[in-house]
């Protein structure tokens, strides 16, 4: 199988991720459309609890296969690599077999007495069906990514959204007749059809590409396989750690958010409205950068684990800057956009701007959300998912409390949920980056993050006046497409002048990298 350099693997899963966003935003639209708001509310509510089932089912699995397979790989035991799948595959499925049937068993209590509204409970029994799915895919995917072959894991998420979207117009109008809640249970439906076709490619991927047979001697690898279920272990519990507390704080969220919102005196129909205007229509598009940021952390846990292992320290402290300056130059160009043109964005998506105001609030501070992923997953390389889980617990503490202190609030209402979230983000990133510091000393360029932000503040400034002054003419998507397409232009153009970005990486981006790298001078080792 062959093996995939850092920044090549990064560029593979950021070009996947950017289609499967383009796609995901593409099914939020059709569901926003079909269902509506109230639809949509009832659709977010149930995802925290989907998020939970996922991590209970994967046990942070993927983490601990990445970094095992990466470490056993650099040293050419297959036989290790082997006894990682199958005790892999043993827990995730041993999992699922369990709670499937808790998920079932538990909707009605869920629905009626946490969330507050009965007909959530269609939503969360249509979940379980892929549970099971998830439980092998995840395997798959670690496996891949720890072989450093981004590909297969890159193209099922493409696949996964693509299937989805093909089915989701249909399962919803199907159940529509019936009530917005039975549309909403239809939309989990056509996400366990998408998650179904994944699954589907990546065990033929696996058939065509691997290096073992799995099935030859399960039995006897999954007997030999103690030490290496302590290994993963050692790594899965406190990493699923750090992902369970995020996904338990999720699933408390509209919780908290229902009940403060009441003792605000904002009635359950308003709320679930409300949920699903920030939850179901703001956050995605403030998260849809981060298919950058989730690119890299992938590709950054086994190649770190490599250079570590090899004990190429200056090859690792230089892949964890890399990271982050990445991280933190394209997370600025979507903070910019995403702030300037909230509005006419919600407008061109859902036909309204009503949601526009939550990503005005949130958008200049989630530049700490799109930093975050590195720094988990360089914690995650260098053996402290275990400080990662901490700092995530306390994050989601704090978010948590903070929904009920502002959200409780009349004058804040629902606005004062977005507050939290965002208050938990920067909580959570300057935790993981005091850490990274704290056991992996690499030097801090502050020349970086100064003109980071200079680039920041002086294209958001120029893209203000653009929109509102030279395109005042034009129709809302040509002129929202100019500016967006000026605004990037602008801010690459500081990039370059400011030296942020190197030419060997900008020549890596397919199409255009090459002949934009011309224009970028070569630069010394940082």
């Amino acid at each position: 199988m062959p093996k995939q350099t850092f920044l090549k693997g990064m560029l593979i899963l950021m070009t996947a991720g950017l289609i499967t966003r383009i796609l995901g935003f593409i099914n939020r639209i059709v569901i926003a459309r079909m269902i509506g708001e109230e639809g949509v509310g009832l659709y977010m509510m149930a995802m925290p609890t989907f998020g939970l089932v996922a991590a209970a089912t994967q046990l942070g699995l993927p983490v601990a296969i990445s970094k095992l397979v990466a470490e056993a790989d650099a040293k050419g035991d297959s036989k290790k690599v082997k006894k990682i799948l199958v005790v892999s595959l043993t827990i995730t499925c041993s999992l699922s077999i369990i709670i499937a049937p808790l998920v079932l068993f538990s909707a009605s209590y869920i629905s009626e007495t946490l969330l507050t509204d009965p007909r959530t409970f269609y939503p969360l029994i249509s979940i379980t069906p892929v549970i099971p799915i998830i439980a092998v895919s995840s395997v798959l995917r670690g496996y891949f990514q720890g072989k450093q072959n981004m590909t297969p894991a890159a193209f099922s998420q493409v696949l996964e959204q693509a299937v989805r979207i093909a089915f989701i117009a249909v399962c919803t109008k199907a159940m529509l007749p019936y009530g917005i809640e039975y549309a909403a249970a239809g939309a989990f439906v056509a996400a366990a059809i998408g998650e179904l076709a994944s699954l589907l490619y990546l065990l033929i991927a696996f058939r065509f590409k691997k290096q073992i047979r799995v099935r030859k001697s399960f039995f006897r690898s999954l007997k030999k396989g103690k030490e290496t279920f302590s290994q993963l272990m050692k790594i899965a519990l406190p990493t699923t750690g750090s992902r369970f507390i995020g996904n338990i704080s999720w699933f408390l969220e509209p919780i908290v958010v229902s009940h403060s919102l009441l003792i605000a005196g904002v009635h359950s129909s308003l709320a679930t409205k409300q949920y699903g205007e920030l939850t179901g229509y703001a956050l995605p598009l403030l998260m849809l950068p981060s298919f950058i940021t989730f690119s890299l952390s992938t590709s950054l846990v086994p190649a770190l684990s490599e250079a570590i292992a090899q004990k190429r320290i200056r090859l690792a402290e230089y892949r964890l800057r890399q990271a982050l300056r990445l991280s933190l130059v394209t997370g600025g160009l979507a903070v910019v956009i995403l702030y300037v043109y909230a509005e006419p964005i919600m407008i061109f998506m859902y036909g309204n701007a009503q949601s526009a105001i939550y990503v005005k609030v949130m958008a200049p501070f989630f530049i700490f959300y799109y930093f975050q992923g590195p720094l988990q997953a360089a914690l995650q390389a260098l053996n402290l998912a275990k400080a990662a889980m901490t700092n995530s617990l306390i994050g989601s503490i704090l978010k948590t409390a903070l929904i009920f202190v502002f959200a409780t609030r009349p004058q804040l209402g629902i606005i004062g949920a977005a507050l939290a979230i965002i208050s938990g983000f920067m909580i959570v990133t300057l935790l993981h980056y005091a850490t990274v510091l704290k056991v992996f000393k690499f030097t801090i360029y502050l020349r970086d993050y100064v003109l980071s932000f200079a680039a920041i503040f002086l294209t958001g400034w120029i893209s203000y006046h653009i929109y509102d002054i030279l395109l005042e003419q034009l129709h809302l998507l040509p002129k929202l497409m100019y500016a967006c397409m000026s605004t990037t232009v602008i801010y690459s153009l500081f990039l370059i002048i400011f030296r942020l970005v190197e030419k060997e990486e900008v020549k890596r981006i397919p199409l255009i990298g090459p002949y934009i790298a011309i224009f970028i001078p070569m630069q010394k080792n940082r």
